[in-house]
């Protein structure tokens, strides 16, 4: 920003002493301004308001009380602002009070304290801020934390001049609290450079200084930063506490030290930029007073920032999901310890590693926001692709790990980054595909698009850029004879990962199904943990992994496809891309939550069955089933046993009955032929009686179905696939058993014939 003297350009910023300000008296008008840097392509725009300045409802008291005093005209004064960008909302306390939070972190506090350019910083803030509901881009960030920061400073200087700062800032004591917190020299520096004061500016000794009102807290009042209060003359009386303040202002000139004027302005700041229309003068701005949102919550003595961690977590939010998002928020940064990184292991086209001295066998996976095709043939950047990468990685490899699929995925750790199981990585992608699309229809001409593969259909790629990843066959993975951590990559480890991959697809593929939407292929890769010497699921699964169509349309595929198809790059096609990237982070969320209740109710005849019960309802827990168990006999207490049949059929949960009965087993088939559910009976054998009593469970009248089996496993596990044919992930617990007991077998006959070798 720049005032316009004898026709030359003079610099008005606070980062320079202007003389002008020197001449200024008690009397001159003060209006506040806030902040500002040269303006560059990436940082925020400066504007000036036009001379159409509207009035705040919450002066027009004021106007009505200066009507009598010198006329005002507005074409006198222009407000310098800095433009938030974006939509432009105002500031809510609550989102306030999170960035407050935010900015609080010490790591964060740090990297301001040391950044000049600190784009990235503001980047970084703006995504912690959207984890909890609060959308403000990069530089309505910075902005509100640089008018927060000089709004302090500026009251700091001014200590001892006017009432408590707590009554003119509302957020006062947080800010003092990280502000404190900050290094000395960083402070000192910070103080020298927030705005041109001249000790002669100051209101005289004596001089009763006027108490700022609580005006009207609206948030238009608090963003602007930009409130004016009257210079107080000597002998002038206090006014009620309760009035708004007055404004003075003085017209520009050649000499800033005469033809001085006092009017009563109202000045409303704008978001919206505006051009300059002339080139009169524009005053010096300097702030003599914040606008005052405060409430009588704020007190002196909490100026610690733990009290903004208070704030944050009691702050009123209108949905109650967004509530438990800023808790799980604040806890979650409130304890994560940070990582310390130690070097670099290896940098992707879309992440880098990072080694976690710390934790020995783990390592951080940071993600990157650059997107590519074809071998990084095509490479951009995509603002805020790594948080939601990062994200749909997470929540794919909870749901796998959940299901009981090995994988070297630990916890998230950040927005873009999460821990992993160190891992040598196997150079091959695994690629399994349902339906013929792509790649494959120019490998395999006269297949058409669209053709289904029933079974999946298993292909393997050699990861070599240089030769445009080369499709390999299984006898040449077996040739390149690759060992990682003393492994040796054979035929039983191939087998392993031919049928892991399917398993993966087929449970993603149940699970992207409950959102109607196709997966159509995907690439998964293994890498061989360092520590345990297994094969597990490595590297991400994200957007760039798979082919999505939703409702099998291929027009309104959401993946990375729509990125390839590209023909130009421009910005609107890249803010396509980054919203088909945002639908599926937020739909793959929806993948870990149950489409239905279930329970199983296990029915026994005495409480001389619990043991065998107690079997039935932990493999149930295995499955995430719930288990009910209850007392009843259907010989001794026919009536009960039917009233606890109706209890259950009566609130709509899917509901499996087994039934444990010894000796003469009635129980089965009198629940089998009063209900429509599925019946199992799970008789406990004894070593004497056994071979007769299981008759009564065998042989059944006509007209009952219930099925008869011995082991409460096995018991439950029926239980669990009537189940899974409607709740996908108690089928993925099934799908990830399956594969379980297949790898041990074939795992323990390489055993077998290592040992005969």
């Amino acid at each position: 920003p720049t005032d316009r003297k004898d026709g030359q350009e003079i610099d008005i910023s606070e980062e320079k002493n202007n003389p002008g300000l020197g001449n200024s008296t008690v009397e001159d008008a003060v209006i506040t301004c806030i902040k500002k840097e040269p303006t560059e392509a990436d940082e925020d725009s400066v504007s000036i308001t036009s001379e159409d300045l509207t009035i705040p409802s919450s002066w027009k008291r004021l106007l009505k009380d200066t009507e009598d005093r010198t006329p005002f005209d507005r074409t006198q004064i222009r407000v310098i602002t800095v433009n938030d960008t974006g939509i432009g909302r105002n500031w809510s306390d609550e989102e306030v009070r999170a960035l407050i939070f935010v900015w609080s972190d010490e790591k964060i506090r740090r990297q301001l304290e040391g950044a000049t350019r600190n784009k990235d910083i503001f980047v970084k803030i703006s995504r912690r801020l959207m984890q909890i509901g609060i959308d403000r881009d990069w530089k309505q960030c910075r902005t509100k934390y640089k008018n927060l920061k000089y709004v302090y400073r500026t009251l700091q200087r001014g200590k001892g001049k006017r009432s408590d700062p707590r009554r003119v800032m509302r957020f006062y004591d947080e800010v003092d609290a990280i502000l404190k917190n900050s290094s000395g020299p960083q402070r000192k520096r910070s103080e020298e450079h927030s705005q041109p004061t001249d000790q002669n500016n100051s209101e005289e000794k004596g001089t009763p200084s006027r108490p700022d009102s609580r005006a009207d807290s609206s948030a238009d009042d608090e963003d602007s930063l930009c409130t004016v209060e009257k210079s107080v003359c000597r002998g002038t009386k206090r006014k009620a506490r309760d009035e708004e303040p007055s404004i003075s202002a003085k017209r520009g000139s050649k000499n800033r030290g005469s033809s001085k004027v006092e009017v009563p302005v109202q000045v409303h700041v704008e978001y919206k930029c505006k051009e300059e229309e002339d080139d009169s003068y524009t005053p010096i701005i300097q702030i003599n007073s914040v606008c005052s949102i405060t409430t009588s919550a704020f007190s002196p003595e909490k100026q610690d920032v733990p009290e903004t961690m208070q704030h944050l977590q009691n702050a009123r939010v209108s949905h109650p999901k967004r509530l438990q998002e800023v808790q799980t928020l604040t806890g979650e940064m409130a304890s994560a310890p940070e990582l310390k990184l130690g070097k670099k292991l290896n940098e992707g086209k879309t992440k880098e590693i990072y080694e976690l001295p710390g934790q020995p066998g783990h390592v951080l996976v940071q993600s990157k926001d650059q997107i590519t095709a074809g071998n990084a043939a095509r490479k951009d950047q995509m603002e805020g692709k790594a948080a939601i990468a990062n994200q749909t990685t997470c929540s794919v490899f909870k749901l796998l790990h959940d299901s009981g699929i090995k994988t070297a995925f630990v916890k998230q750790q950040s927005d873009t980054a999460f821990v992993a199981a160190h891992c040598e990585m196997i150079p091959i992608e695994w690629v399994c595909r349902r339906i013929a699309t792509g790649s494959f229809l120019k490998r395999n001409p006269g297949v058409k698009e669209g053709y289904r593969f029933s079974p999946l259909k298993m292909e393997m790629f050699f990861k070599d850029d240089a030769n445009n990843d080369p499709q390999w066959s299984e006898e040449q993975l077996i040739e390149a004879k690759f060992c990682f951590v003393g492994l040796k990559i054979g035929r039983c480890e191939i087998d392993v990962m031919n049928r892991s991959t399917m398993a993966i697809f087929e449970i993603l593929e149940k699970a992207w199904a409950t959102q109607d939407c196709t997966l159509v292929d995907m690439k998964i890769e293994f890498g061989v943990n360092v520590t345990t010497k297994e094969i597990v699921l490595a590297d991400v699964i994200d957007n760039d992994s798979w082919r999505l169509w939703p409702s099998g349309d291929r027009s309104q595929q959401k993946d990375k496809q729509v990125y390839r198809d590209l023909k130009e790059i421009t910005p609107e096609a890249m803010q396509v891309v980054k919203r088909n990237f945002e639908w599926v982070s937020e739909r793959v969320k929806l993948l870990l939550e149950p489409r239905s209740s279930s329970r199983v109710v296990v029915l026994m005849g005495s409480t001389s069955d619990m043991a065998h019960c107690d079997k039935i309802k932990k493999a149930c827990a295995g499955f995430g089933i719930a288990c009910v168990q209850r007392v009843t006999s259907a010989h001794k207490g026919p009536d009960e046993t039917l009233r606890i049949k109706a209890e259950y059929e009566g609130d709509g949960v899917p509901t499996v009955f087994v039934a444990v009965a010894g000796r003469s087993n009635g129980l089965g088939p009198v629940m089998s032929g009063n209900t429509a559910y599925p019946v199992i009976n799970c008789p406990p054998v004894s070593p004497d009686w056994g071979a007769q009593d299981i008759w009564s469970s065998l042989r059944m009248p006509s007209g009952l179905g219930c099925t008869t089996i011995l082991s409460p496993d096995a018991a439950a596990q029926f239980a669990a696939q009537i189940f899974g044919l409607t709740d996908h992930l108690v089928w993925a617990k099934l799908r990830a058993s399956i594969l379980n007991t297949w790898v041990s077998l074939k795992q323990a006959d390489k055993k077998l014939q290592e040992c005969s070798l």
